[in-house]
C-alpha cells in the first residue's frame, strides 16, 4: 500500500496543476462505489468546488516563490478524483468495473499517453491525456494489479514546464523510473 500510496501521491501533484476547459474529462468512477466494503484499505479524493477556491486564495497570497507556482498551476484547476483500493486477497474485485473505466479512455478527445503491463501482479498502467485545441484539459491515470486498483482523474489543462520545475519540491515528488537490472550468470 505504501508504493501505490506514494505513486497516488506522485499522480495527485504531478498532475495537480490542472484547470478546467473541458467537464468531457470527467470519468465515470461510479462502477467502483461498493469497493470500499470490500477493500482493505480505502482511499478517496474528491478536490473540487469550495476546497478548491480556497486553496487558490491561500496560495496566491504567499510569500513564497514555489507555492507561488503551485497557486499558477492550479488557478484554473476544476477537479481532482481519486479512488484507490487495496484488498487482502486476489481476485476480491471484479476486473470488469476497472476495464469499464478504461474503455471510457476510448472515447473521442482521450489519447494514450502511456501504457504498462507487467505480468508480476497482473499489473495495467494506463495513462491518457485528453485535449481542447491545443491545451491539455484532462488526464486520467488507472492502475491494477491482482489486490489494488487506482484511479486518478484530473481535469483541466496542465503546465508541463511548471510541474517540472516543482517537481523535487515542497512534497511534491520528483518522478523517477528505476529500471530492473538484468540478472548475470553466476
Amino acid at each position: 500500500m505504501k508504493a501505490q500510496l506514494k505513486f497516488i501521491l506522485f499522480a495527485f501533484f504531478v498532475l495537480l496543476p490542472v484547470a478546467g476547459y473541458s467537464q468531457g474529462a470527467r470519468l465515470d468512477l461510479s462502477r467502483l462505489n461498493g469497493l470500499e466494503t470490500r477493500a482493505r484499505d480505502v482511499i478517496e479524493v474528491n478536490v473540487e468546488g469550495k476546497i478548491l477556491d480556497l486553496a487558490k486564495r491561500v496560495l496566491a497570497k504567499t510569500n513564497e516563490a514555489d507555492a507561488k507556482k503551485v497557486g499558477q498551476a492550479i488557478s484554473g484547476l476544476e477537479a481532482i478524483y481519486v479512488r484507490a483500493y487495496k484488498f487482502e486477497n486476489e481476485n476480491e474485485f471484479n476486473l470488469a468495473d476497472v476495464d469499464q473505466i478504461r474503455s471510457q479512455l476510448l472515447s473521442p478527445g482521450w489519447e494514450r499517453l502511456a501504457n504498462a503491463r507487467s505480468k508480476r501482479n497482473n499489473q495495467k498502467v494506463d495513462v491518457y491525456t485528453m485535449f481542447t485545441g491545443d491545451i491539455m484539459s484532462g488526464v486520467a491515470v488507472v492502475v491494477s494489479e491482482s489486490k489494488s486498483i487506482a484511479v486518478i482523474n484530473v481535469i483541466g489543462p496542465i503546465d508541463i514546464e511548471l510541474l517540472t520545475q516543482l517537481g523535487g519540491k515542497m512534497n511534491i515528488p520528483k518522478f523517477e523510473v528505476e529500471l530492473d537490472k538484468p540478472k548475470t550468470g553466476n
